[in-house]
């Protein structure tokens, strides 16, 4: 099942999360997005400490999908440098990996 990731990245308002959730989607780069927030956020930027809420998005895909749904993501990111992670998926419901794959078969419409 290591042919299957979810990728997360996080946005600063909902509607940017929103727009990115359907670019991502609506170009069939990743099956589905949900968005959780706000979340708590800690960290360190340009050298300083801060902390603030953030939205998330969670992003199914197939990990041979993953070098083009990076690079979606940073051009359309309102961020310069976001975060973009994607983890392995070890472990999942057979019937909804096979949706998974059958909707990132479909070509999108121009």
């Amino acid at each position: 099942m290591a042919d299957f990731v979810q990728v997360s990245t996080a946005t600063e308002s909902r509607e940017q999360a929103v727009e990115l959730a359907r670019s991502v989607v609506s170009g069939r780069l990743a099956a589905g997005a949900q968005i959780v927030g706000p979340v708590g956020s800690v960290f360190w930027h340009e050298g300083e400490f801060g902390t603030g809420e953030e939205w998330q998005l969670l992003l199914k895909t197939r990990a041979d999908r993953y070098a083009e749904l990076e690079a979606h993501l940073l051009e359309r990111h309102p961020w310069k440098n976001p975060e973009i992670l994607a983890v392995p998926i070890v472990a999942g419901a057979d019937a909804y990996l096979r949706w998974v794959s059958a909707t990132l078969a479909h070509v999108p419409e121009e």
